[in-house]
């Protein structure tokens, strides 16, 4: 069960690790004397009235959450819901008003100026929505920029940034300047860039919203290639429900500044926080995002040695292709040992948002 994200309540947080980024009560206001708002009586007062009253505008309001080691974290919002101020608050390129902020327990706003060059160059790359690359300037040497600015010579750059251009499948096309690529190709080419300086993580902030749907569709299929291949720690930042869902191990919905709710795709379509992220997903299929070890129940004695088998993490769509195909109940299998049961009655009660009796289930409208 995921739920709301506050400094009292991060139990769906994976364990494990020390965190790669940890976010405290951070806050972002813009405005004079910004400083005054958090821990204020000004802080719980609506958009409206605050600006009213002193002009400031909340981007960024008391937000917490943890980002481990190899997992893709979606910050998701609508437009003005503060997601980008946040992914540029990481590194400093927003100053935060106030809170706490660490990268493998380190200080971040505790940096001074070399330090956080260093982070930005060596532990943490952007990509952005605008690909900025540098149009004199073949694909190969923009991909080498990020070593050049840090020192590395000529040949050991061009060499690593060969095997990125390669990697993000740009090989033969290394010598073109930009405006010789398509727009998805541009973007493979931010991508290489950010990835040819070995980055610790990666910060993408709507970097496929440009793009028309079949580019972005393969980029989307582009970025859990590398995160499959590489198990890079990624921060993405999108409006978009599906893309969100379809690259998060975790998704963090943000609205007006705040984190509505914070867990995995599957918490989030199972068990919406609340109106808001009810309306977020209600046209999500919920078969193709709700696991089958969500969906079962304990087996009868009759059904554990016959009948398909299906693994937890299958979807529901999976489960019910199962047990049509089987003609029985489905049998919950990990490594051997048998977890429960799907059969047709559960399956199309997840589908439709009810609950075993046929009820509707919290947080999902009957």
């Amino acid at each position: 069960m995921s739920t709301t994200l506050t400094e009292e309540a991060r139990q769906d947080e994976p364990s494990g690790d020390a965190p790669v980024f940890s976010v405290r009560n951070l806050w972002k206001v813009f405005g004079p004397k910004a400083e005054r708002v958090p821990d204020s009586e000004l802080a719980d007062l609506p958009a409206d009235e605050l600006r009213r009253r002193t002009g400031c505008t909340v981007a960024v309001r008391d937000v917490s959450f943890d980002v481990h080691k190899g997992e893709v974290f979606v910050v998701m919002g609508l437009s003005g819901s503060g997601k980008s101020t946040l992914v540029r608050c990481l590194t400093r390129l927003i100053e935060p008003t106030s809170g706490g902020l660490e990268i493998d327990g380190e200080d971040v706003l505790a940096m001074d100026r070399n330090r956080l060059r260093e982070l930005r160059r060596h532990r943490a790359a952007m990509v952005f929505q605008h690909f900025g690359l540098l149009p004199h300037r073949s694909v190969l040497d923009n991909v080498a920029y990020g070593l050049e600015i840090q020192g590395v010579g000529k040949i050991d750059r061009r060499a690593q940034a060969m095997k990125v251009v390669d990697k993000v499948g740009l090989a033969g096309m290394e010598h073109r300047r930009p405006t010789q690529l398509s727009g998805g190709q541009q973007q493979r080419v931010g991508l290489a860039r950010a990835l040819a300086v070995d980055p610790e993580v990666l910060l993408f902030d709507e970097p496929f919203s440009a793009l028309d749907p079949l580019i972005r569709r393969d980029m989307q299929e582009e970025v859990i290639r590398l995160h499959r291949e590489e198990g890079r720690t990624m921060i993405f930042i999108t409006h978009d429900l599906q893309e969100a869902l379809k690259l998060g191990d975790r998704i963090a919905l943000m609205r007006d500044g705040k984190i509505v709710q914070c867990g995995s795709p599957e918490e989030i379509v199972a068990s919406p926080a609340d109106d808001y992220v009810r309306d977020f997903v209600r046209d999500v299929p919920r078969e193709q995002v709700i696991t089958a070890r969500t969906a079962m129940r304990p087996a009868r004695e009759d059904e554990t040695d016959s009948g398909p088998e299906v693994t937890p993490a299958c979807t529901v769509a999976t489960a019910i292709e199962a047990v049509v195909r089987g003609g029985a109940p489905a049998r919950v299998m990990d490594e051997g040992k048998l977890l429960g049961v799907v059969d047709h009655q559960r399956l199309l009660a997840v589908v439709a948002g009810l609950d075993s009796e046929g009820e509707a289930k919290a947080g999902v409208a009957a």
